[in-house]
């Protein structure tokens, strides 16, 4: 499988989605349909996220696996550093390698629920900077490293000039390119692209889209990652916000505007966030001439 850095070589604009390990036999019966769908599209890769603890990690890798061994599509595995003991990590990170997964998102990750306030120990690491050195002093340039970027700001840094420079250690640490948290307000990524060019970063920085599919849900999650959501979204959503068809009508509506726009800016692809769900990306991406960004 190829490193992902080598398909931005090879390609003006990359499409891909991200995927979550479900917890249920049935979830997974049915992200199996999902990624079948999702495999009609030719995404250029796939990402899967990660949850604490051994079982959920296998789920992940699993899930990298069979993308890569029967799509054919590489595969990106989400890789946590908050709980995980170096050690730890050099082990999972060598079973990603047996298995031939060789593209990692390298995230601190959050602290457990049931215990917020957890802090890292000697064997641990604070920063997912440091698991960016972690991988490269020990795998060399086996894996090609994605790292997340906060248009907004991470919430714990909301000086947006201090994020940026936070970041580029991240590259001076061996990352390979950026994957942006959701935003609404394409100003904001459009800013961060500069920002992380004046500091330096020269790397691809793919934004991440999150088709707006439930109101409700969205301003509960919002709340607790730090995205924005802007006045327009308030002012288009609110007032339909119990409405599920108005809203998913209006979701893909405004997301291939969105996605229009990057594209036109200069942005080097769409990562959609898909919740497992193939429906809203598939009606985004034929709306608007999108699916013509990615000649297949």
């Amino acid at each position: 499988m190829n490193k992902i850095i080598d398909i931005f070589k090879q390609k003006e604009k990359t499409l891909s989605f991200e995927l979550f390990p479900p917890k249920t036999e049935k979830g997974y019966e049915n992200l199996l349909t999902t990624i079948e769908q999702l495999s009609a599209l030719k995404p250029d890769f796939i990402s899967c996220t990660y949850g604490a603890g051994g079982g959920n990690r296998d789920k992940t890798f699993d899930i990298v696996q069979l993308l890569q061994e029967k799509y054919n599509i590489v595969g990106l595995a989400h890789l946590t550093c908050v709980l995980n003991t170096k050690e730890e990590l050099k082990n999972i990170l060598t079973d990603a390698k047996t298995r031939g997964i060789q593209n990692i998102l390298a995230l601190r990750g959050d602290p457990p629920v049931d215990n917020p306030d957890w802090q890292p120990g000697e064997n641990n690491f604070k920063y997912s900077s440091e698991l960016c050195a972690f991988i490269c002093e020990h795998f060399q340039d086996y894996f090609g490293i994605a790292v997340a970027g906060f248009p907004e700001g991470h919430i714990l840094c909301p000086d947006r000039n201090k994020d940026a420079e936070y970041l580029k250690l991240k590259f001076d640490n061996g990352a390979d390119f950026v994957m942006t948290q959701l935003f609404f307000n394409n100003q904001d990524y459009f800013d961060y692209v500069k920002r992380l060019r004046k500091v330096g970063v020269k790397a691809s920085i793919l934004p991440g889209i999150l088709p707006i599919t439930n109101y409700q849900g969205l301003l509960k999650f919002t709340a607790t990652c730090g995205a924005t959501v802007t006045q327009e979204v308030k002012d288009i959503f609110e007032p339909i916000a119990d409405d599920k068809e108005a809203v998913l009508k209006a979701g893909i509506n405004f997301a291939v505007k969105q996605c229009q726009d990057l594209l036109a800016g200069g942005a080097p692809g769409l990562h959609f966030y898909t919740l497992n769900k193939i429906s809203p990306v598939d009606k985004i991406l034929s709306q608007g001439h999108i699916c013509a960004a990615f000649p297949r």
